[in-house]
């Protein structure tokens, strides 16, 4: 899918911890339905788990920011966190749950595919069990920070995809060495400068290019579009080779994209969005 994509010039967005906006909250099924139903988009979601050993969608490794709940999510169990209410971005308390891992990935499958954010508490070993029960083996990508990390996850589940961070070819040489194939990586490239001669590296190695507008504002690159008004800068990233754009404004990316003709379409390269 990803190659097919490339080939036709399309630059996919990736939502940040699921795209949300107010009244929908980060890390919620209802919030990526909504922008799926307006926008061809891939989410990344952040993996917990509860004391009792069950997998849901949380960032924040405490509860306070995003839910009304209080202290450390990984401490409870999960029959207490399936009590609470998520809070959106701006501290309004909303009517939907913390989904589980397992509601995700049934949610997701035939109608997106999911970036996996492995938070502390989370068991590697039962995420591929999952993954792998739901049958979106072949629609999730896997965030790694480092190659002992890259290199645990790709032996539990080596016909997954991973996200590593590459900020240099020797990298690649690197995550190689450690025994993971360039058909396994999709090349996380930073948040803060463009690379567009490292894009055309990877290419050539037929490595995927994720590039980060968001982060914390006002410096993140998406604050800065937005201020300055400057919504084609998301096109102008896919024309220097960015395969995939990691926002926190997946709605605006996906309007600029699409007006530039390089947002995939409903049926493209094999992929609906109907579920």
């Amino acid at each position: 899918m990803l190659d097919c994509f490339e080939a036709a010039g399309q630059t996919l967005v990736s939502a940040h911890r699921g795209g949300p906006t107010p009244g929908l909250p980060e890390n919620a099924i209802a919030t990526m339905d909504a922008l799926l139903a307006a926008h061809p988009a891939i989410m990344e979601v952040d993996v917990a788990r509860s004391a009792d050993g069950v997998h849901f969608l949380l960032h924040d490794d405490r509860l306070d920011r995003t839910t009304t709940g209080t202290g450390e999510a990984a401490a409870q169990d999960w029959a207490a966190l399936s009590q609470l209410k998520l809070r959106d971005n701006w501290g309004w308390v909303t009517p939907y749950a913390i989904p589980t891992l397992a509601e995700a990935l049934a949610w997701a499958r035939g109608r997106t595919v999911l970036q996996l954010d492995f938070k502390r508490s989370a068991d590697y070993a039962q995420v591929i069990e999952a993954v792998r029960t739901a049958g979106m083996a072949n629609a999730v990508i896997l965030i790694v920070y480092s190659p002992a990390q890259a290199k645990a996850l790709h032996d539990l589940a080596p016909e997954m995809l991973l996200s590593v961070s590459i900020d240099a070819p020797g990298d690649v040489d690197a995550l190689k060495a450690a025994g993971i194939p360039e058909d396994r990586m999709v090349a996380f490239t930073g948040t803060r400068l463009p690379r567009p001669e490292l894009y055309r590296e990877l290419d050539r190695a037929d490595i995927e290019v994720i590039f980060g507008t968001l982060g914390r504002p006002p410096r993140s690159l998406d604050a800065v579009i937005d201020r300055y008004g400057l919504d084609e800068r998301y096109a102008e990233l896919g024309r220097e080779g960015v395969d995939i754009l990691a926002t926190d404004r997946p709605r605006e990316a996906a309007a600029a994209l699409s007006e530039a003709g390089r947002l995939p379409q409903a049926g493209q390269c094999g992929v609906s969005r109907g579920g």
